[in-house]
């Protein structure tokens, strides 16, 4: 879909469909919408009464304009609460975007409302983002009837501007957004895939081929099981042992056109098919263990965009790769493992593997000597008990970081909340017979404990962990621009994040 700015009046755009804002609390139609609704002979306030839309959030009421407006069709949208800023924008286009194929309109026009909070280019890169994300569709493996079935795809929406400074403001603003949406529907094709197709293999070979599409500013290590092996990444070994496909570790870098100030290292869970080892899984629901590499694909989903995105960083991404199976050669519960640090962990779950791949590449990623690390992992059920499904848990050794972290979350709309990292709980993690056990033993505080197992691997650099297991996977349209299915959770805050620095 093209995302177009245009100096243009509403009762002239040539659309399928002109979508208009209407406000909870709304008692009659006024400004604009007064304006086409006499032009309209009344019909769309008829519409709205006979609709009951009282312009909650995804009402809506439309009807044809019959060659009175230029646009085929004219629909008032539910905005919910004023004010108007980049939280309402991004729904209100991802709305837009979802009522304009359910009517099979192909282009849209979208007006804004007189006024915005938090500014024009703000609310256009939400709206950038609202647009793209929430047209998303993964399509890949339906019938070419079923695809076509019941809607349209959308060719191009337009943001009607009021005169030539707002269009340059809101056109800088889509297209950044439109990057961001970009970066984050990478990563949602990569979790929708089935797991006989992203293999370890495979998420290394699309790490090689975004590098090689950029020479100038990306490069690329891919490290294969040989080269795992001399350098002691005896936990990420560990857990690939049980499966047929060899493990990968892929170690992305992009440098900016002058010299970085700062260096970042975003790092990714990359378990690209999770059975929880001789600890089985129960069957139900063991499909969706195609998405324990949501932390991965989102490294990659950054990488995608990021030279478009040009930040002044340097940026480093990696991402341990492999499957976690059980077989005669699998990892067994008792076992003791050497990670990369030299500590040793004894595996009493098989299925708390995240957390031990996630050793050897955290340490791996502070070697670098990053001004800050942040990793995204799907690690653990006990997160999503704690903040729902919607929401990731955020743990952090530095609290300059963490607000960072949150403040950028907040500006993409992705839910985060903070928990703590409770030295208390760390006793739990001590083993008779190795340095740490991989699991605490208690069904109480699973996530923190995680998160404190993870901060033993990372010493003294400003590092912050994102339990991502809920929002990476969205099981229902909860919000409209996050369809049933991968979300590409962490993408879009970390790129802020990157911008931030």
């Amino acid at each position: 879909m093209r995302l177009n700015c245009e100096i243009e009046k509403a009762e002239t755009i040539k659309a399928d469909l002109l979508v208009l804002p209407l406000f909870e609390g709304t008692k009659k139609l006024a400004g604009l919408a007064a304006a086409l609704d006499k032009k309209l002979g009344g019909e769309l306030a008829e519409a709205v009464a006979e609709e009951k839309v009282e312009g909650k959030e995804g009402e809506s009421a439309a009807i044809k304009t019959r060659g009175r407006l230029a646009a085929g069709r004219v629909m008032l949208l539910g905005a919910g609460k004023k004010p108007f800023g980049p939280k309402s924008a991004r729904r209100y286009a991802a709305l837009a975007a979802a009522k304009a194929r359910s009517v099979r309109a192909k282009n849209v026009a979208v007006v804004l409302p007189d006024a915005v909070e938090g500014g024009a280019p703000a609310v256009a890169v939400a709206l950038g983002e609202g647009a793209l994300l929430g047209d998303y569709r993964f399509l890949r493996y339906k019938g070419e009837e079923e695809k076509k079935r019941g809607e349209t795809d959308l060719e191009s929406l337009t943001v009607l501007a009021a005169d030539k400074r707002q269009k340059e403001a809101l056109r800088k603003g889509l297209d950044r957004g439109a990057i961001f949406a970009r970066g984050a529907i990478f990563a949602r094709d990569l979790v929708n895939e089935p797991a006989s197709v992203t293999t370890p293999a495979h998420l290394a070979d699309t790490a090689a081929k975004l590098a090689a599409a950029e020479p100038e500013r990306l490069s690329v290590d891919i490290l294969d099981k040989k080269k795992l092996e001399e350098l002691g990444m005896g936990g990420l070994l560990a857990v690939a042992q049980g499966s047929d496909q060899p493990p990968y570790l892929f170690h992305l870098i992009y440098r900016p056109a002058k010299k970085a100030k700062k260096r970042i290292a975003i790092v990714g869970k990359g378990l690209t098919f999770d059975s929880g080892g001789l600890s089985l899984k129960p069957s139900e629901g063991m499909e969706d263990m195609k998405i324990d590499m949501s932390g991965a694909a989102a490294v990659l989903g950054l990488f995608s965009v990021i030279a478009e995105l040009a930040p002044a960083v340097e940026v480093h991404g990696i991402a341990g790769l492999c499957e976690n199976m059980p077989s005669g050669k699998a990892v067994r519960p008792g076992d003791v493992v050497k990670t990369m640090s030299g500590k040793t962990v004894e595996i009493l779950n098989t299925d708390a593997e995240g957390r031990v791949t996630l050793a050897d590449t955290l340490h791996f990623a502070c070697g670098l000597e990053p001004d800050a690390v942040i990793d995204l992992a799907t690690l653990t059920g006990a997160c999503m008990i704690a903040l729902g499904q919607e929401v990731a848990g955020l743990m952090s050794n530095s609290k300059p970081l963490a607000a960072k972290i949150l403040a950028a979350a907040d500006e993409t709309g992705e839910l985060l909340w903070t928990l703590p990292l409770v030295n208390e709980y760390r006793e739990s993690l001590k083993s008779r017979v190795a340095d740490l056990k991989n699991i605490s033993g208690t069904r109480f505080g699973g996530a923190i404990t995680a998160g404190l197992f993870l901060e033993e691997f990372v010493g003294r650099t400003p590092w912050a962990h994102l339990d991502i297991a809920g929002p990476a996977w969205a099981e229902k349209d909860a919000v409209p621009y996050q369809p049933v299915g991968a979300t590409g959770y962490g993408v879009r805050a970390m790129l802020r994040l990157i911008e931030r620095f």
